[in-house]
């Protein structure tokens, strides 16, 4: 097993390219007609993506390195510590404070080594030209988990007041889940610094870690808060099948292993059915077989009315994007888009042009449009 340490300023041999070009000219989905257009190729693995104000988007590949996209280039931020590349762990989600413009914070989460194992971290910095300055890690995960790379969750909200949440994976520690006084399998929620919340569920109980908001989670890759309902969603991967979308409330908890729809690898019953117990949430709606979710947008003010207020979720094992349509908390439509066309879709997000942009899973990986196609 090798273990493969980055550092900020490293360069792929072979770096990406910014090169737009259709991809696929023409999809008839059920609604509207699309055309896809690949804006850059060649990322690593690229996890996620962030659109700033003056129309640069920042870029992370999962191996160790964060990118601007400006223009026709590609420039490689510096600045960024050192980053464990291990198993599904490595540099994973960025995004801008809510106030960017004025402080020029931007947040970012990132597998590390210490206390002997590997955790996750939460830092934040001011992106000042090509470069991270006043580097400061807000929030560390508790409790290391020594020799492995999996379930590390890791995506963001802010939501209309400020308060920032973070999904954390259970790191492989099913045990430890259910568990107040670890991080596992938890979202936590945390003021812009990293300080906790007075009003946070648990901040009042003994032994419990004040930060945690749910508890219950396996491996959630996906978040958004819905500005218009005051809702945050998250979806997180079951494990053979049991996929799960929720809306995440204070103090609850979400089932995880207790309860799920999935079952195990090899087969045979997890717990119960999330259904059967009143003091677990019941997902929004569950996925199974497994499309393995990752990312989230939600369609709000764009190029695709007839998509208003509809979420897009990437599924890395199915090779699609999921359309959910919504009825308040309720799904009462799903399509998938361009399955088994482009491969594993690790991110979605709406641009500021009004268009649903994704990202692809890979060695070779890259960064996609969708666009709209006038009959």
């Amino acid at each position: 097993m090798v273990i493969i340490l980055l550092f900020a300023g490293c360069v792929a041999a072979a770096g990406p390219v910014v090169d737009e070009r259709v991809v696929i000219d023409r999809v008839e989905s059920e609604e509207v007609v699309f055309r896809v257009v690949e804006v850059v190729s060649g990322l690593a693995h690229p996890w996620a993506l962030e659109f700033l104000p003056d129309g640069r988007i920042l870029v992370t590949e999962r191996p160790g390195r964060m990118w601007v996209l400006e223009g026709d280039r590609m420039i490689s931020v510096g600045g960024v510590p050192t980053v464990l590349s291990f198993g599904q762990g490595g540099l994973l989600d960025v995004m801008q404070h809510p106030d960017f413009s004025d402080n020029g914070w931007i947040y970012f989460s990132y597998a590390a080594d210490y206390d002997g194992g590997i955790g996750m971290r939460v830092a934040r910095a001011r992106l000042e030209g090509e470069a991270l300055h006043d580097v400061e890690v807000i929030f560390e995960m508790e409790s290391a988990t020594p020799r492995s790379g999996a379930h590390f969750g890791s995506r963001f909200a802010f939501d209309d007041e400020g308060y920032l949440y973070v999904t954390l994976g259970d790191r492989g520690q099913r045990d430890r889940v259910q568990q107040l006084d670890t991080h596992h399998g938890k979202v936590v929620r945390l003021y812009d610094d990293g300080r906790v919340p007075e009003d946070n569920p648990f901040v009042d109980e003994p032994g419990a870690h004040p930060e945690i908001y749910s508890y219950g989670h396996r491996n959630q890759q996906g978040m958004i808060f819905d500005s218009t309902t005051g809702l945050l969603w998250t979806h997180e991967h079951g494990p053979r099948g049991g996929d799960a979308l929720h809306v995440i409330r204070p103090g609850l908890n979400y089932g995880w292993p207790l309860a799920t729809y999935g079952e195990e690898y090899r087969g045979g019953r997890i717990g119960v059915f999330p259904d059967e117990r009143d003091d677990i949430v019941d997902p929004v709606v569950h996925w199974t077989p497994s499309i393995a979710p990752c990312g989230m947008a939600q369609h709000r003010d764009g190029q695709f009315p007839e998509w208003e207020g509809n979420l897009f979720i990437g599924a890395l094992v199915q090779q699609h994007i999921r359309r959910v349509v919504l009825d308040g908390e309720e799904v009462v439509h799903q399509e998938a888009l361009l399955r088994d066309e482009l491969g594993r879709i690790r991110e979605v997000a709406q641009g500021p042009d009004g268009n649903i942009w994704f990202t692809t899973d890979a060695r070779d990986g890259g960064i996609f449009r969708i666009e709209r196609v006038e009959e």
